[in-house]
């Protein structure tokens, strides 16, 4: 599998910085601007490759290039404390094929002459790079600011997030779940526009999978179930085994295969041949921040991958604001579900029961989550717990339409039920306050029955990220 795209300490990033041949400008105000440009990132945590010599042409950006490439920086930045050469914009839209971070640094904060036009020289680069069709993320603003290093956290790892992305393969075991034809997937749009593989996998040989795991290992993971002190009834041992049984085999496959995400045809074949729905083994998967989606929803499994990669790992240095841009709840990939009823500012959404744990109210609480039958066809084991409240949500989907990908993203807050219901529910209000219109507007889009749910305020980089991919963007 490929390595993990969160941040961590002693990351390697790439660093250009844009020279002169020709004098001019304020030479001094340039080695200021540069010595505190990277301090602030090591601040943040990166071990900058690249950044000893400034580049000034073909020729020594290939070399300082060449030095990037071979330390397997995952993330370009390009400094350019004073204007430099616009054509080398395009040498490293042909060397880079992946976003670059484009750093404009201020002027020096006296009266006089122009010292720098370094937001000019970037202007010009960031133009050059949208007329190639090359994607960037573009940063403006002091080195010593706080918010300028969160604003640079943020647009590296969007940049490390396309990469990953581009070179992902998602797995799907079986198909669509009947009559669900708007989850169905295209292997060949999906390379080419977001570049990942589809991986089809067999339901049947997963459900052989599911009976062959060794005792063992499933004694020793409904071990770790009942660890979590989940509330569960009257259910004996087997039932546990069972969904362990599930949750093992989908490591076991997404391993082998070398899959960043998995989609999961749930029914009707597992309930009716295993005895058991496999939600809570999803939601432990989801929990752990793995791309796991239900009824066969490739789409969907993409965008939970996208989701978890967006998310920061520890290691990020002092910078506190940069790790606030984007909080660990966006990691767990959001949890899928259906927008079941809705009235001029509020959502109901709901699913019959597999929420990441984190999203639910704690275990053992009045409101904790519990294990259950589900709704609908009686058999174990979903898991039933109300979404926390007092929270600021973002509803996500990334979907297929007319031969091209789709993406919306909008925020609202979690607020106090007016009914309760069994599974997995949240009650939304939306910022806008018109949520009819903007439903009729996503249906008309195409937009399918799920959606991803994630904690925060998210909507701002899911549209950086659909910007990057070149997926058309519904507000």
């Amino acid at each position: 599998m490929q390595t993990s795209p969160h941040l961590n300490a002693s990351d390697k990033l790439g660093v250009l910085i844009l020279g002169r041949k020709r004098p001019g400008f304020d030479q001094e105000w340039n080695q200021i601007v540069c010595q505190r440009s990277l301090v602030a990132l090591k601040d943040i945590g990166f071990l900058c490759v690249g950044a000893d010599n400034p580049v000034v042409d073909d020729e020594t950006l290939h070399v300082t290039m060449q030095q990037i490439h071979e330390a397997q920086c995952k993330v370009l930045l390009v400094l350019q404390p004073s204007i430099g050469n616009g054509q080398l914009a395009f040498t490293i839209a042909q060397d880079w094929p992946y976003p670059v971070v484009l750093w404009a640094t201020p002027e020096r904060p006296t009266d006089g002459k122009v010292s720098s036009c370094s937001l000019v020289g970037q202007h010009l680069w960031a133009s050059v790079l949208r007329q190639a069709g090359h994607p960037f993320e573009f940063v403006y603003g002091d080195a010593d600011n706080s918010e300028v290093r969160a604003e640079l956290t943020q647009a590296i790892v969007l940049c490390r997030t396309y990469r990953y992305v581009r070179h992902a393969k998602v797995g799907v075991i079986g198909t669509h779940v009947p009559g669900f034809i708007d989850l169905a997937a295209d292997p060949f749009l999906l390379r080419r526009a977001i570049g990942i593989q589809l991986h089809p996998l067999s339901l049947p040989q997963y459900i052989d999978r599911v009976r062959a795991i060794s005792e063992d290992r499933v004694k020793e993971d409904v071990r770790q179930v009942r660890a979590l002190g989940l509330k569960a009834g009257n259910f004996g041992e087997d039932t546990f085994e069972i969904n362990s049984r599930c949750y093992l085999a989908m490591l076991d496959i997404m391993r082998e295969e070398s899959l960043q995400a998995l989609a999961l045809q749930c029914w009707p074949e597992i309930p009716n041949m295993l005895g058991q729905w496999p939600y809570l083994a999803v939601s432990r998967l989801s929990s752990a921040g793995h791309a796991v989606a239900i009824e066969g929803d490739v789409d969907g499994s993409i965008a939970s991958l996208m989701s978890s990669s967006l998310g920061m790992g520890p290691g990020m240095g002092e910078n506190e604001r940069a790790l606030d841009l984007l909080e660990r709840a966006i990691a767990t990939g959001g949890g899928f579900r259906d927008w079941l009823e809705h009235d001029k500012s509020t959502i109901l959404f709901w699913h019959p029961g597999m929420a990441p744990l984190d999203m639910c109210y704690a275990v053992g609480s009045a409101e904790g989550p519990s294990l259950g039958e589900h709704f609908n066809i009686a058999k174990p084991l979903v898991v039933d717990g109300r979404i926390l409240s007092d929270q600021d949500i973002t509803i996500m989907r990334l979907w297929r339409c007319d031969n091209e990908y789709h993406m919306t993203a909008f925020e609202g807050r979690s607020i106090p039920p007016r009914r309760k219901v069994t599974g997995n529910s949240v009650l939304v209000e939306v910022d806008d306050r018109d949520v009819p219109r903007r439903f009729d507007a996503l249906l008309h889009a195409g937009m399918p029955h799920h959606v991803l749910l994630h904690f925060g305020n998210r909507a701002d980089a899911f549209r950086r990220i659909a910007r990057m991919f070149h997926i058309h963007w519904h507000e």
